[in-house]
């Protein structure tokens, strides 16, 4: 997935922005998402991720999917990814373009004395967003290049992946911009690795507990600290949030990545990601900020010109914390 490191003015210059988002938020645009993809089979292959990812593998019919984190034995982040079950013992897992090498290189490290086979698959995907996005598991399946479909769901945005060599996108369907779809992403708080995501983060920071794990299943790699989290309700020092950046539509600067929150004088995050959104009219970013930070309060954000070191020559905005998602 490509990340937009700073938002800049509204992207107008792309002449079919706007017509983009408005598809991907209500109707179904086809974005090319860059997604790595291994093939887990062999006998112990479903046990073994079973005992590796947060979610119950074990429990995914075929064709199923769902989300899952890939933890350090201290319950950090390693990865968030998607499972699908492809067959009974081979199942695809896929993560953010870029981290397929590490997400592998753990599987590997704990892949003792079982039948398991990791196999990196040079597959592409194309993300079908919007409400009137089809269903996985109906015509999109016979396209040609696509070997997987998979849903997509996460805060109001809807939609299915296609993933194999070449997955054609539908007939009818308009091919948006990566740019499009980081407003929409931004916007809904849906976090990536990279930027919200690191070797840092605590899953429930990002609240993805509900959605990527199982508190039913047996043990896994880093359960002990998100167990222990969920029984003193999930208390964490800090969350992710939604900025709305204030000031005139067409006089707003960017975001940068990295810029200073700012409250009551002090820092209490930064910015991760940032884009124009069509609907507020004005700049929108993501960040973790700090407990006490509570949604809707005005902060400052610090945004540092390009190259410069002093943070007195930063561009100073206001904006609002609000809960997730903005639109």
């Amino acid at each position: 997935m490509t990340i937009a490191g700073d938002a800049t003015s509204p992207p107008f210059d792309h002449a079919g922005f706007v017509e983009d988002y408005d598809q991907l938020r209500t109707g179904c645009g086809a974005v090319l998402l860059g997604r790595d993809v291994l093939r887990v089979s062999g006998a112990d292959a479903v046990e073994y991720l079973q005992g590796q990812l947060s979610q119950d593998v074990a429990a995914l019919d075929l064709g199923e999917s769902a989300d899952a984190l890939i933890l350090t034995p201290q319950g950090k982040l390693d990865a968030l990814v998607r499972v699908v079950r492809t067959g009974a013992d081979e199942l695809t897992v896929d993560v953010d373009a870029g981290f397929g090498p590490a997400v592998a290189t753990r599987l590997m490290r704990f892949k003792l004395r079982v039948k398991v086979d990791l196999e990196p698959l040079d597959w592409r995907c194309v993300a079908l967003r919007g409400p009137l996005a089809p269903a996985p598991g109906g015509a999109d399946r016979a396209l040609p290049g696509t070997s997987v479909t998979a849903t997509f769901s996460w805060n109001g945005v809807s939609g299915v992946d296609l993933l194999g060599e070449a997955p054609e996108i539908p007939e009818g369907v308009r091919p948006c911009s990566v740019e499009a779809w980081e407003s929409v992403r931004v916007e809904a708080g849906i976090p990536v690795m990279g930027a919200e995501l690191d070797e840092r983060t605590i899953a429930a920071e990002a609240d993805l507990l509900d959605r990527s794990v199982s508190f039913t299943k047996g043990c896994y790699t880093g359960q002990e600290l998100v167990a222990r989290l969920d029984a003193r309700g999930n208390r964490v020092a800090r969350h992710l949030r939604g900025l709305v950046v204030a000031g005139p539509d067409a006089d707003a600067p960017g975001v940068a990545r990295g810029s200073e929150i700012v409250f009551e004088g002090k820092v209490v995050g930064t910015v991760t990601s940032s884009a124009w959104s069509p609907t507020l009219g004005c700049p929108v970013a993501l960040g973790y900020i700090h407990r006490t930070v509570v949604p809707p309060s005005t902060v400052e954000l610090r945004v540092a010109r390009p190259g410069a070191d002093d943070t007195d020559t930063a561009t100073t905005l206001s904006a609002e914390v609000r809960l997730l998602p903005l639109v």
